[in-house]
């Protein structure tokens, strides 16, 4: 159970740790992180979490690479439902957690959004449903090709989470007015869930696209690699 604990704990702190920044620190009067900001933070729960528990999990967080992990032979098909399950009940417990810590303030307004994903006029740029799956499976293939990269034998010892946390962060420098940037079904479903409304009912895309951006990147990899 060890390494369902770590994905659990692992992807509470993404949640927490980046989507807490978009919805406490994002907008805040004369402070506010801004778009730079949240995307360092998502960037950084990754690098911390690699190093917390990497050894123990191997630090997936995300649906999406869990499955594009097995997609490319690193993972076995056993755990992968299993660490699914972990991943997903680690961001809903982490969203209730900031949506207890959100709601102790006036005004605030979970329909508003809470840091969710969307398209069309859910989406923060105004882009369309094609553009945002587009866009998820793009950047989801990216990721993967990077992970699978830094974590190859023939790759830098010891690196991995820094290329990996710094991947994470231009996704969502690049992605962030497009979707709000999902490219982790998990992250997505554990905000949607106290969102609800339009988030529930736009959330397959952004289980859809990550999914196969990571079995895509993971093909990709094994295709310039030759492994």
């Amino acid at each position: 159970m060890n390494k369902y604990l770590a994905e659990c704990f692992g992807t509470f702190w993404l949640v927490l740790g980046g989507c807490g920044s978009a919805v406490l620190c994002c907008a805040f009067p004369n402070v506010g992180i801004g778009l730079l900001g949240v995307s360092l933070a998502f960037g950084l729960t990754v690098l911390t979490m690699a190093y917390a528990i990497g050894h123990i999990s191997g630090c997936h967080l995300n649906p999406a690479v869990s499955l594009g992990l097995w997609a490319g032979g690193r993972f076995p098909a056993k755990d992968l439902v299993p660490y699914i399950i972990a991943q997903c009940v680690g961001a809903i417990v982490a969203a209730g957690v900031l949506y207890f810590i959100a709601s102790g303030a006036s005004g605030f307004d979970v329909s508003a959004g809470f840091a969710s994903n969307g398209y069309g006029a859910h989406s923060p740029g105004g882009y369309s449903m094609a553009a945002a799956f587009v866009c998820e499976v793009v950047m989801t293939a990216m990721f993967l090709l990077v992970i699978l990269g830094a974590t190859d034998e023939r790759a830098p010892q010891g690196f991995a989470p820094v290329a990996i946390g710094l991947c994470l962060t231009l996704i969502h420098l690049i992605s962030i007015p497009v979707t709000n940037t999902s490219v982790n079904p998990a992250r997505s479903l554990g905000v949607a869930v106290f969102c609800g409304g339009w988030a529930l009912e736009q959330l397959w895309l952004f289980w859809v696209a990550p999914l196969l951006g990571g079995v895509l990147g993971a093909k990709l990899y094994g295709l310039i690699s030759g492994k």
